[in-house]
C-alpha cells in the first residue's frame, strides 16, 4: 500500500493567507461628512489643503510616526548631569514631527491670524484629519489655540505673545519666548484638592513692586505638555482667584521657578507629558483684573471644549476606517465580513454615529468661528451647544473605539494593529475640560443665567420642523423637560444628563434631517429618537438602507 504525503508547502505554516493588507497609505479626508461640512460651515477656500493634509495624515511615514510617538514615551530629567535643576521632558524624534507639521498646518493658534470667514472650520476640518495620526500631540495644539482670547484680556500681553503664538513655525526648545519663531501654550488650573472646582485653588500669586508682576507659590495637579514656552496658571491673589501668564524662560534669560515633580501615567495619550509643576517664587504676569481669573479663562474654555469634540470625532472615525478596512479583506464563514449581513449592521451603526459626531462637530466650529466674528446669534447657540457636544461625543467614544476594536477579533486586540491605542485614548475627553456631570452642570447654568441660549437652541432645531415626524416628537419632548427644569430646580441636577442627552440627540438629529442623505437620516431617526434600537451597536432596524449608509462612509481609499 502506497501512501501519498503532503507536499511541503501544505505545512509552509508562515504563508499569510486571509489576512488584510496593509492599510497605509490611506486618504484620511475621504470622508463625505466632513468635506460637506467644511463647506457648508463656510470654508470651501480650504478644501485643497485639508485633503493634502488628509493624504499626509494616512501615509506610511506618518502613521510610522504616530506609532513611535505613542511607544516611545516622554522622559523626564529633573536635573542636569552636574546637578543643576532643568525639568526638562524629551521626546522621541517622530513627537517633533508631528509637532512641527500640525503647526505648520495652522493647529496651533494660526486660525486667529487668518481674517477669511471660516478659519475656525478649516482648523477643526484639519484637526479631523491630521486626528488620524495620533492624539497625543494634540493637547499643546489646543492649549495654544484656546490661550489666545483669554490673553487678549490684557492688551499689553497680547502684543507681545499673539504673534508668536499664531505663527506656523515650530520652534521647540526653552529658550527667552520673544528670541523665537514660534511659541506654545499650556494652561495650569487644576489643583489635587479641588480639580474642576478651581475656587478652591491654594496657589497664592503675591505682587510685586512692579505693576502687573506677582510671584507664585503653590502646586498644579494636571498641567500637559509642560515644555510649552507659556503657561496660563489661576491663583489666588488678594482681589481672589485670578489668572497669569508664566513663561518657562525670564526676560532676562534665567529660568523662571517651574519645578515638575512627576510626569503622570496616564492610561492613555502616553505621548504627551502631563506633569504636576510645583511653584516657588515664579515670575508670573497679571492677565485681566485681580479676581476674574474664571471670567477670563471662561473664553477659552469654550476652545478647548471644541477641540474635544473634534479629538473624539476623529478617533470614531480612525477607529471606524480600521474596522472597515479589516472587513473588507477579511473572510469567515464562506464570505467577506463586510458581506456577511451582522456585520454589515455594525460598521453602518457605526458609520451612523460617526456622521452624527462630525456633522455636529463641524457646527460648532462655525458657530464659533462666526460668534468670534461678532455674530450675537452665534454667540448664544455656541454657549450652549458647544458644552452639550462635548459631553455627548466624547461619552459615546469608548463604546464606538470598542466595538470598532471587536470589528478585528483578537487581531485588534493586538497592539500592533493601532486598535488598543484608540481604545486607552477613547475615555480621555470626557474627562477633560470637565467630566460629564461639570458639562451636564454647566449646561444648566446657561439655561438658568443665559436664557437666550436656550432660545438659539431651539431655534436651531426649529429649522428642521416638519421634515421628519420622529425628529419633530423629539424636538417637543426636548421642549417640555426643558420648560421642566425651570420649574423644578431640585429636579434639574439629577435629569441633567438626561436632559443634556436629549438635546445632543436632537441637535445630531436635526443636522442629519438638513443635510445627510436620506438613509443616514432616516437610521438616526429611528434609532437615536424613535428608539428602534437595542443597547449595543449593531442593532438597526429591519428596512434601514445600509448599503448606502456603508458606501458612503467607506468609499475607496479611506
Amino acid at each position: 500500500m502506497t501512501t501519498t504525503l503532503p507536499t511541503p508547502s501544505q505545512y509552509a505554516t508562515h504563508e499569510v493567507d486571509n489576512q488584510p493588507p496593509p492599510h497605509s497609505p490611506y486618504d484620511a479626508s475621504a470622508d463625505a461628512a466632513l468635506l460637506e461640512g467644511l463647506r457648508r460651515e463656510g470654508a470651501p477656500w480650504a478644501e485643497a489643503d485639508v485633503r493634502r493634509l488628509g493624504a499626509l495624515a494616512g501615509s506610511e511615514e506618518v502613521q510610522l510616526w504616530a506609532e513611535q510617538a505613542d511607544v516611545h514615551e516622554p522622559r523626564l530629567r529633573t536635573v542636569d548631569r552636574y546637578g543643576n535643576r532643568i525639568d526638562e521632558v524629551e521626546f522621541h524624534p517622530s513627537w517633533h514631527n508631528l509637532m512641527r507639521v500640525a503647526v505648520a498646518e495652522g493647529g496651533a493658534g494660526a486660525a486667529w491670524a487668518d481674517e477669511r470667514a471660516g478659519a475656525h472650520v478649516a482648523r477643526f476640518a484639519s484637526g479631523l484629519v491630521w486626528g488620524h495620526t495620533e492624539a497625543g500631540h494634540g493637547c499643546p495644539m489646543a492649549m495654544t489655540y484656546a490661550v489666545i482670547p483669554a490673553l487678549r484680556h490684557q492688551p499689553d500681553l497680547a502684543a507681545v505673545y499673539e504673534p508668536l503664538l499664531t505663527s506656523r513655525v515650530y520652534d521647540p526648545g526653552l529658550r527667552v519666548p520673544t528670541t523665537k519663531r514660534g511659541i506654545l501654550a499650556g494652561m495650569g488650573m487644576t489643583e489635587k484638592q479641588g480639580g474642576s472646582d478651581v475656587r478652591t485653588n491654594t496657589t497664592v500669586a503675591t505682587p510685586t513692586a512692579e505693576p502687573g508682576v506677582y510671584t507664585l507659590r503653590g502646586h498644579k495637579w494636571f498641567t500637559s505638555a509642560p515644555m510649552c514656552d507659556v503657561f496660563l496658571v489661576l491663583a489666588q491673589t488678594p482681589g481672589g482667584l485670578s489668572c497669569f501668564l508664566v513663561p518657562r524662560i525670564l526676560p532676562d534669560g534665567t529660568r523662571n521657578t517651574f519645578r515638575i515633580t512627576r510626569l503622570k501615567d496616564k492610561l492613555g495619550n502616553r505621548s504627551n507629558a502631563s506633569s504636576e509643576p510645583e511653584f516657588d517664587g515664579t515670575v508670573a504676569w497679571l492677565v485681566g483684573p485681580e479676581g476674574r481669573g474664571v471670567k477670563t479663562i471662561i473664553e477659552m474654555v469654550n476652545c478647548t471644549r471644541l477641540d474635544c469634540v473634534m479629538g473624539s470625532a476623529a478617533l470614531m472615525r480612525k477607529a471606524l476606517v480600521e474596522a472597515g478596512h479589516h472587513v473588507k479583506h477579511r473572510s469567515a464563514f464562506g464570505a467577506n465580513l463586510v458581506d456577511q449581513p451582522l456585520m454589515r449592521n455594525v460598521i453602518a451603526d457605526l458609520a451612523i454615529e460617526s456622521e452624527a459626531a462630525t456633522t455636529l462637530g463641524l457646527r460648532l466650529a462655525g458657530a464659533a468661528d462666526r460668534a468670534i466674528r461678532g455674530d450675537s446669534g452665534e454667540q448664544a447657540f455656541r454657549r450652549i451647544a458647544t458644552a452639550v457636544g462635548k459631553y455627548w461625543v466624547t461619552k459615546r467614544t469608548p463604546a464606538f473605539a470598542g466595538e470598532a476594536l471587536e470589528c478585528l477579533g483578537g487581531n485588534g486586540y493586538v497592539e500592533e494593529s493601532g486598535m488598543p491605542r484608540l481604545y486607552r485614548e477613547a475615555p480621555l475627553n470626557s474627562v477633560w475640560e470637565g467630566s460629564g456631570n461639570v458639562n451636564a452642570l454647566d449646561v444648566l447654568r446657561a439655561l438658568a443665567k443665559e436664557p437666550d441660549t436656550a432660545q438659539a437652541l431651539m431655534t436651531e432645531l426649529s429649522a428642521a420642523q416638519g421634515a421628519d415626524t420622529r425628529l419633530d416628537a423629539a424636538i417637543t419632548r426636548l421642549g417640555a423637560d426643558l420648560a421642566g427644569l425651570v420649574t423644578d430646580p431640585q429636579r434639574a441636577q439629577s435629569q441633567a444628563r438626561r436632559v443634556v442627552e436629549q438635546m445632543a440627540l436632537t441637535l445630531q438629529g436635526t443636522l442629519l434631517v438638513q443635510h445627510a442623505p436620506a438613509a443616514v437620516a432616516d437610521a438616526f431617526c429611528a434609532t437615536r429618537l424613535a428608539g428602534d434600537w437595542g443597547n449595543a451597536y449593531g442593532t438597526l432596524p429591519h428596512g434601514v438602507d445600509i448599503t448606502a449608509i456603508i458606501d458612503r462612509a467607506l468609499p475607496a481609499g479611506a
